[in-house]
């Protein structure tokens, strides 16, 4: 099943499947927990993004050749990064370069990103997918000057600016995507292809992403998890490629669909 969140004519938020006409059939409750498809329609006003996470979770260096790229040892263990929720921006809605605390290493990342649907501590591998409502597209954006000089070898701060977490433009259910460890994915800026790889690359699969992440720790449902990005970022680039205004930004996902963000700079 695709889901997806949207406004309707008069600013209210709903949940529903949608018929690919404008409209959508209303889903009662919420994607990250119990919810049931009705038979009412609703015209689509505005997408947003397909959840509100609880918590934003990211893998960094999950891709064998992206940790090349980068000159990176093989992780043994995931490595994990926090974005904060106030990031998510819709599909559609422009990402911001930061002016204020400002970034001229703006970079793109797209990414595989799992909703978690229940409360998981412990959970194992076998049972992961259990535990997963759906997956959607994600653009891990990243200010790579605040992320590799100035954060104090942190991640959070490059990371974590106001719309540096795209998501979506659907969240579509387990059963429907089948395999997650062997998805095509790539990213394009202004038409040109920059990124193009496929899950399968990835160093610890989406199961153990999970079986990791809630070992001796609660996700609550409306986790989201980044899955880490393919080779192609820009800052790997020669010369490197930063994200400028007027750019536009399309991570695409076999399955999923199309993740599209137009660039601007923040207002001052």
């Amino acid at each position: 099943m695709r889901i997806i969140r949207f406004l309707d004519a008069q600013g209210q938020i709903h949940f529903g499947v949608p018929d690919g006409n404008g409209e959508a059939q209303l889903v009662t409750g919420d994607v990250s927990g119990p919810y049931a498809v009705t038979e009412r329609r609703l015209a689509i006003a505005k997408l947003l993004a397909p959840v509100q996470p609880t918590a934003i979770l990211c893998i960094g260096l999950n891709y064998r050749k992206h940790a090349a790229e980068t000159n990176a040892k093989i992780p043994d263990f995931p490595v994990l990064f926090l974005k904060n929720p106030a990031a998510v921006q819709n599909p559609g809605d422009p990402v911001e370069l930061p002016r204020h605390l400002a970034s001229h290493q703006v970079d793109y990342e797209c990414e595989l990103a799992i909703v978690i649907g229940r409360r998981a501590k412990n959970v194992s591998a076998a049972r992961a997918i259990d535990y997963v409502s759906g997956f959607t597209a994600a653009n891990d954006v990243s200010a790579r000057d605040w992320q590799r000089q100035w954060g104090g070898s942190q991640w959070c701060r490059g990371k974590t600016f106001d719309t540096f977490c795209p998501l979506g433009p659907v969240l579509v259910t387990p059963d429907e995507i089948g395999d997650p460890n062997n998805l095509n994915l790539q990213t394009r800026v202004n038409g040109q292809t920059l990124q193009k790889s496929n899950t399968s690359d990835m160093i610890f699969s989406v199961e153990k992403i999970i079986e990791f992440l809630s070992g001796s720790t609660t996700l609550l449902p409306g986790t989201v998890i980044l899955t880490g990005t393919p080779e192609g970022v820009g800052m790997a680039r020669q010369p490197p490629v930063w994200l400028n205004p007027g750019d536009k930004m399309e991570i695409e996902i076999e399955k999923i669909g199309i993740l599209a963000n137009p660039v601007i700079e923040e207002p001052c």
